[in-house]
């Protein structure tokens, strides 16, 4: 899950150095989706190894 939020922001960096906008900004988008799921399913296991 983490390489697929690191693939979509290394998209949305190349297409912001070249000039998509359009394309940079969904795909900054979906990384941000997708970090936020990750970290949710991190502290999830943190709290399920604790207790």
């Amino acid at each position: 899950m983490l390489s697929w939020t690191v693939t979509f922001l290394v998209i949305a960096l190349i297409a912001g150095i070249v000039g998509f906008t359009g394309i940079a900004s969904a795909a900054v988008g979906m990384a941000k989706i997708l970090f936020y799921i990750f970290l949710i399913l991190f502290v999830l296991s943190l709290l399920r190894k604790m207790f």
